[in-house]
């Protein structure tokens, strides 16, 4: 089977649940999807959760950060589009054969997913995400196996480079997840992908909702498509190839 892989974002838009919950997370896995992207949060005493915004107004219509509140209060909170905010290692429990995309959005939740992936021993069926190149190398200092994809810097240094510059990749690498389009600049080309597939590296981009944009960037070659809509992403592109399977737990980087 050829074409991108359908990768949900944030577990999916859907009528009955809010983004990042474990009711959206589920039907992804019902779904039959590989790989779900999900964003990271800290709780003040140090718990992961699954969720996108540093505080809770949008989702649940209140003014605390989630670093100022702890575990117990977080557990509490009723979101206003349905559900509860899902602390990750639930999430990774009740999904064993899901693997999950994170964006570690802060610095001060990196010690927390730090622990985690080590004490549930999961690094084979995680990608490590951040905006933040510095962050990245942090974690990949703390992980050395786990898969992790390109920060911002490292993303417009491949950008700017010749095509025959040498790149030297954290061994760790393994793909570039842009936006199609950014300030007026297409990032992903036909050239970039081909690029990024001669270094060894995948291309998923986000966020991609519209059909003709989905068969245009598999039109391209790009390896993975982040969409709100999962099951109209796997109606349109007709295939579910896995964008880097996930390792034997025994073999983090086969």
């Amino acid at each position: 089977m050829t074409g991108p892989e359908t990768i949900a974002h944030r577990g999916g838009l859907w009528d009955d649940a809010a983004e990042n919950t474990i009711e959206g997370f589920r039907r992804c896995a019902d779904l039959g999807l590989d790989w779900i992207e999900t964003d990271v949060h800290a709780s003040r005493d140090g718990v992961l959760y699954a969720v996108h915004d540093p505080d809770l107004a949008r989702l649940a219509g209140r003014p605390e950060r989630l670093g100022d509140l702890d575990a117990r209060t977080l557990d509490r909170i009723e979101l206003t589009g349905g559900g509860r905010l899902p602390r990750l290692a639930d999430v990774l429990e009740e999904l064993p054969g899901v693997s999950f995309n994170i964006d570690v959005k802060a610095d001060r939740s990196t010690a927390s997913t730090v622990r985690l992936i080590r004490a549930m021993d999961i690094g084979y069926r995680i990608r490590l995400a951040s905006f933040s190149t510095r962050r990245l190398a942090r974690l990949r200092a703390a992980l050395p196996g786990v898969r992790s994809s390109a920060g911002t810097a490292e993303v417009a240094a491949f950008l700017l480079a010749g095509r025959r510059a040498a790149h030297r990749f954290d061994p760790d690498l393994d793909a570039f997840q842009v936006p199609h389009r950014r300030s007026g600049i297409t990032v992903v080309t036909r050239r970039f992908v081909d690029r990024a597939h001669a270094a060894g590296l995948l291309v998923h981009v986000w966020t991609v909702n519209e059909p003709a944009h989905m068969r245009e960037l598999a039109a391209l070659g790009v390896d993975g498509i982040v969409t709100d809509h999962p099951a109209r992403a796997l109606a349109v592109l007709g295939n579910h190839l896995p964008a880097g399977d996930p390792p034997s737990p025994g073999n983090p980087r086969s």
